[in-house]
């Protein structure tokens, strides 16, 4: 539907730079120069002003993205609504999902399977990156649907609430601290704890939820300073530490008695999980598709 030269610059506009572009595409920078030159030259138009710093769109460039942003879509729902004629499960397509890191890890893996053994012929592709930017990479129409933490107070993008995950204290079954498995907040300052890094989301409900006891992170006994879920959770593994860490991603060692959860008497922390997207769009029936299918499959 839409030619091979206006994809490149499709992808051009919206990466802002050629040799991302190129990457993408599995093209040379040049063969992508050549490209946007050739249909700069069909239309007597420049579509990119270029800067010492980098590349801009100009209003004709502006324009043209427009235009083929919206026959990407139109592209999409004619694929889908062919295909779906007579049977939903040979529904053709393909979907950019955007997620954030907990969700990422520990939860698309089993939706993207689920889903897929469905509908096989949709291609799933999956972005992680922190809220901030899935919402970003949403709006750059980078993904066409995406799952944050908390809502933001932007009008251009429609919330929808997918979950909550809890946020628990947990040590390693082998610490001292396991022995005693209920403490009061009082407790929590005599204890050595491993925090995740500034900027994280887990942090940040642990810090408020706290604070709405009057008790300061920087009141605690801090041991280590981890980036990562991930990382964190392998730390205390090995160490005596405790740690606040999602429900969702030590829920497996929980299980298998590697960890061990240490209730906090009146400390709820807790993280809520939202489906994203692009106002006005809501009704694009493969996105609706997934969508419907995350809310369904949602058994933690």
């Amino acid at each position: 539907m839409i030619d091979f030269a206006h994809l490149v610059f499709f992808e051009v506009a919206k990466e802002l730079n050629f040799s991302k572009a190129a990457e993408k595409l599995y093209l040379s920078q040049p063969s992508v120069s050549k490209h946007i030159k050739n249909l700069e030259g069909l239309y007597s138009v420049a579509f990119f002003e270029r800067k010492t710093n980098g590349i801009s769109l100009t209003e004709e460039g502006k324009i043209l993205f427009e235009y083929l942003t919206k026959a990407q879509q139109l592209n999409q729902e004619l694929q889908f609504d062919i295909s779906t004629l007579r049977n939903q499960a040979e529904a053709k397509g393909s979907l950019v999902v955007g997620a954030s890191t907990t969700v990422a890890l520990y939860l698309m893996p089993r939706i993207f399977s689920s889903f897929r053994h469905s509908f096989p012929h949709i291609r799933l592709q999956l972005i992680n990156r922190n809220s901030e930017n899935i919402l970003k990479a949403l709006l750059n129409h980078e993904v066409d649907v995406g799952i944050v933490e908390g809502k933001n107070k932007l009008t251009s993008v429609s919330y929808q609430f997918w979950l909550r995950d809890k946020v628990v204290a947990v040590c390693a079954a082998h610490s001292l601290l396991a022995e005693k498995t209920t403490r009061t907040l009082h407790d929590l300052a005599t204890l050595p704890i491993a925090f995740r890094e500034k900027g994280s989301g887990t942090l940040a409900v642990v810090a408020d939820a706290l604070s709405q006891h009057g008790i300061s992170i920087h009141q605690l006994n801090i041991q280590a300073i981890i980036g990562g879920t991930e990382a964190l959770k392998n730390f205390i593994l090995e160490n005596g530490c405790l740690a606040f860490l999602p429900y969702l991603s030590v829920q497996k060692q929980l299980k298998n008695g590697e960890l061990i959860q240490i209730h906090l008497e009146a400390l709820d922390v807790h993280r809520d999980f939202y489906i994203v997207q692009r106002q006005g769009e809501e009704n694009n029936k493969l996105t609706r598709l997934f969508v419907k299918h995350c809310l369904k499959d949602i058994n933690f």
